[in-house]
């Protein structure tokens, strides 16, 4: 699997109607038309693709949409759910964590307090992270989902991907740039 069918899965992803689990669906559907080391191949991407977000910008904005409640797991579920948006709204975001304002997810948490969201507003999408080592385990028939073979097939596609050109990287807001649209959208509240 290659970067233009790992986004275009994602595209895919992000574009379709319907519950989170029923897009889930769709997505394993796909994987499951490739053979067990394309579903390892598309884990690294999606790893990949995950740490480059890891930037103080996303940490920052993350934080100011969900009033301070944000930890590293969630942030971790939020890089998830970010890619799962797609290519376009992956790389807007990188490029300037306030354009997440612009999102129609985030934009319909406006105006509510976290205690209000459902479950599946939540910009944040932890059953992506399962899909891969899931279809894994389906294509191979290993018990547990095959989940060490899944792990060591992960690591060495990893470890032959370490050159330093093939690393993520994401150009850091300038000091001092912020977030001033999701600053309006989401004001900070006493004690967060």
């Amino acid at each position: 699997m290659d970067d233009e069918i790992f986004w275009a899965l994602m595209d895919g992803l992000g574009s379709r109607a319907g519950e989170r689990a029923e897009r889930l669906e769709w997505l394993r559907g796909e994987l499951r038309r490739g053979s067990a080391a394309e579903a390892v191949e598309f884990q690294a991407r999606l790893e990949t693709a995950c740490a480059a977000v890891a930037t103080d910008g996303l940490w920052r904005a993350v934080r100011r949409i969900e009033g301070g409640l944000c930890s590293d797991d969630g942030f971790d579920y939020f890089a998830l759910w970010l890619v799962a948006q797609g290519r376009g709204t992956y790389r807007k975001v990188l490029a300037d964590p306030d354009a997440l304002a612009g999102v129609a997810e985030v934009r319909a948490l406006v105006g509510r307090h976290v205690r209000e969201w459902r479950d599946d507003e939540w910009p944040e999408w932890e059953e992506l992270d399962y899909v891969a080592q899931e279809v894994f385990g389906e294509l191979t028939g290993l018990p547990d989902d095959g989940q060490e073979a899944f792990h060591d097939a992960l690591d060495a596609v990893q470890e032959a991907r370490a050159e330093p050109e093939d690393e993520p990287g994401t150009a850091e807001a300038a000091p001092g740039a912020g977030t001033p649209r999701l600053d309006a959208l989401f004001p900070a509240v006493a004690g967060s």
